[in-house]
């Protein structure tokens, strides 16, 4: 059956949302950007180039436990549903989606984004392999619109590659809360979740000897510049990955190498960096079992599964809606 997208963000969405993001966040001290921005084609190009490199870990130690357990995961759930945050191409989303297929409970495949073309693009690979099931797509933030998710139940979510790292803990917490507030008691969510570890293994992964995530990180300001006429030069920001001990996460930061006044056009707006000064791009934060045990639970979910990779660096938490 042919697939189905629905679309709930207007068509100036992501304009809007840059628009506002920058303004705040430029002019705030310290200066920030989501992450979000990052992921034009050529930063998810880069991304992707990221995950196959040796010091990031976390795309391969998740894969690696999916291929383990993803058979455990179809026959606990029974899930007629796959309902996955983000636009379903990976092949994490296809050993799940063949697991539940296999195990013959596969009704539906549903795949939430912001992005209508990759959404279109993944509904269409996902219905041609997977031809019995319903697919339908979802144009839409999951940090707004998580109520308007379909499918039969029993529905499991999919929140995958430790995305939820990108929250802030009172984001996360309001996250899980309406996620919770979606499902019916009895559902189920599958979490990814990168563990704190040394700081070298999690500062590597972040600043990779090829200059890649380098790239990446620059790779905002080139959004900036082409969305926003903005007018950085990409190459006067130098890229920094630091560990902070205190929070555990990991932050992403582009350090302005002089002084430096930046034109942004398009919403005429003047910003300055001094010599030094940094940008923050990125927060990744790492969790323990305890912590993220205790997370799901204020939001009402009970913990049902927990598996890491071999090397205990990353894990997937299978939790059940009370």
């Amino acid at each position: 059956m042919s697939p189905t997208v629905e679309i709930h963000l207007p068509a100036d969405h992501a304009a809007r949302a840059l628009a506002a993001d920058v303004r705040s966040g430029l002019a705030a001290s310290p200066k920030s950007l989501p992450p979000k921005w990052f992921y034009d084609a050529r930063g998810s190009e880069l991304f992707d180039a990221i995950t196959r490199l040796p010091e990031y870990y976390p795309t391969r130690a998740e894969a690696e436990i999916l291929r383990a357990h993803a058979a455990d995961i179809a026959a606990t759930t029974g899930a007629h549903t796959l309902v996955e945050l983000g636009s379903g191409s990976s092949e994490k989303t296809r050993l799940l989606l063949t697991a539940l297929r296999d195990a013959g409970s596969l009704r539906s495949i549903v795949a939430l984004d912001v992005s209508e073309s990759a959404l279109r693009e993944a509904t269409a690979a996902l219905s041609q392999e997977y031809p019995l099931a319903e697919v339908r797509g979802v144009v839409g933030d999951f940090t707004e619109h998580l109520a308007l998710v379909p499918g039969e139940p029993p529905r499991m979510v999919a929140f995958l590659g430790s995305t939820i790292g990108n929250l802030l803990p009172d984001e996360r917490a309001k996250f899980l809360g309406a996620l919770r507030g979606t499902l019916l008691p009895g559902e189920w969510l599958l979490l990814g979740t990168d563990l704190v570890k040394d700081r070298d293994t999690l500062v590597r992964a972040y600043d990779d000897g090829a200059g890649v995530t380098a790239d990446f990180n620059r790779n905002v300001l080139r959004v900036l510049n082409r969305e926003l006429r903005a007018d950085f030069d990409v190459e006067a920001f130098e890229h920094v990955a630091v560990w902070d001990a205190e929070q555990e996460w990991i932050e992403m930061r582009l350090r302005s190498v002089r002084a430096q006044r930046v034109e942004i056009a398009e919403l005429g707006m003047t910003v300055d960096f001094a010599e030094g000064e940094e940008l923050r791009t990125e927060t990744s934060a790492k969790f323990r079992r305890d912590g993220i045990t205790e997370e799901l639970a204020t939001a009402g979910f009970t913990v049902h599964r927990w598996w890491t990779d071999a090397e205990n660096r990353f894990a997937l938490s299978l939790s059940r809606a009370e």
